[in-house]
């Protein structure tokens, strides 16, 4: 079977001696230990795109808060705790995540646009780094919250500077019709007010515009946006000590441009190098979605029906139908975005045949990957690549189905790191 080069060059994974590997694991002792569905990560991947991302920023003071919404599994948050990684979170059950590990709280940053009293309380007691804030009202929620607990809050404003990050919609986080930050021309009185509150520390300033980005023109035109703005404020008396970037970078799924991480970085230090802002960035799909895959067996395989009596096909298509689906990996359904699909081993059977890659579960949108030549049979293993972001962390129990197993690859060994769901575990919440 020939395999496209392209699929291989960012994955986590490669054929040795014919059979699809993660470091040095076959996939296919994994999906036999353990069954399928089944997430893998590769920890060599994960360390690796790291320090990619930390060495590009030099000697600036910077730090990296790994976004938990990427992939909250509590194994690949221990690995990036012991790089030295601070935390994004964007719910109080991401902090608990980020507790679980030993994380510490003093490097975790608090996003996101509704922030109950409960995580505000949560947050404020655990003694987090800074909340991001997104808005006045919640500005004013934090303040009541620190007053009544006898804490000072650490606050930054998350501006939304109106930069086209030019991605899906979906991911689009910068535009003044995204429900995301506070518009700049709002900053500076609510700056003021947050500076005179006792119970309010103003640190910094932070913005995200989106996710996906493999142009860094539009978050060098919100770095700027964010510059102009901290100068306003120390003209009226307001110094700002941090500066929060966020995250975003694209990663390749199929043919997109890799993002160029040193030329972003060299540009960043070199604008922030006299400053004297401490940075911090956060990172997500860029850490993990390439150094992931998700493992899945043929179920059936509908072909083309052929006509009558002849040797053409009817209007229709050959479906792949596996143990996978929309409720494992959601993306494809929802983003309508493509992911590398390749056999665990190079044998072929036949001719390729042009397959729809769907799942078992009662929807016409649940498809994992469309249009793709592949030389297949029942029982096949297959690895969906580039699935370590935003793939079990969007996964449900969509038709009663169990949420996959996760294991974690290093070197020659790997270990489940989260048990495949049971019904059980389902229906323990539940009272008939």
């Amino acid at each position: 079977m020939t395999v496209d080069p392209q699929l291989l060059n960012a994955a986590a994974v490669d054929y040795v001696n014919d059979i699809l590997q993660m470091e040095g694991v076959a996939l296919q002792d994994i999906a036999n230990a353990v069954g399928t569905p089944t997430y893998a990560y590769s920890a060599a991947s994960l360390r690796s795109q790291y320090q990619l991302l930390y060495s590009a920023l030099g000697a600036l003071p910077h730090r990296l808060h790994y976004a938990v919404k990427a992939n909250s599994t509590l194994a690949v948050l221990k690995l990036f705790a012991d790089l030295g990684a601070g935390f994004d979170i964007v719910s109080g059950g991401e902090l608990s995540r980020v507790l679980a590990i030993g994380g510490d709280p003093a490097h975790v940053v608090f996003s996101g646009v509704g922030k109950t009293v409960a995580e505000i309380d949560f947050a404020l007691k655990t003694g987090i780094e800074c909340f991001n804030v997104e808005s006045a009202s919640e500005l004013a929620r934090i303040s009541q919250r620190a007053e009544l607990l006898g804490k000072v809050a650490p606050i930054a404003l998350r501006i939304n500077p109106n930069v086209d990050p030019k991605t899906h919609p979906y991911i689009s986080t910068g535009l003044k019709e995204n429900k995301f930050g506070i518009l700049q021309e709002a900053a500076l009185p609510l700056y003021q007010q947050a500076a005179a509150d006792p119970n309010l520390n103003v640190r910094g300033v932070a913005c995200h515009i989106g996710s996906q980005i493999h142009d860094p023109e539009p978050l060098f035109d919100a770095l700027e946006q964010l510059l102009a703005l901290v100068d306003e404020l120390s003209g009226h008396g307001i110094s700002l000590t941090d500066i929060d970037l966020g995250g975003g970078f694209g990663v390749t799924y199929e043919a997109e441009p890799a993002f160029d991480i040193e030329a972003w970085g060299e540009q960043i230090s070199k604008t922030l190098c006299d400053r004297g802002l401490h940075l911090s960035i956060e990172p997500g799909r860029f850490l993990t979605a390439n150094a992931g895959v998700l493992l899945t067996r043929v179920e059936y395989l509908k072909p083309a029906v052929l006509e009558s009596g002849s040797d053409e096909t009817v209007d229709s298509k050959n479906f792949a139908v596996v143990d996978a689906a929309m409720n494992d990996l959601l993306r494809p359904s929802l983003y309508q975005s493509w992911h590398g699909i390749l056999p665990a081993t190079t044998k072929t059977h036949g001719d390729p045949l042009c397959w729809d890659i769907v799942g078992p579960i009662c929807e016409s949108g649940d498809w994992l990957a469309k249009d793709r030549m592949l030389s297949i049979q029942e029982g096949d293993l297959l690895a969906i690549l580039s699935a370590g972001a935003y793939g079990s962390t969007l996964s449900s129990n969509y038709n009663t189905r169990n949420r996959a197993a996760e294991v974690l690859v290093s070197g020659d060994a790997y270990k489940v790191v989260r048990r495949r769901e049971t019904l059980q575990d389902q229906l323990s919440t539940e009272i008939s």
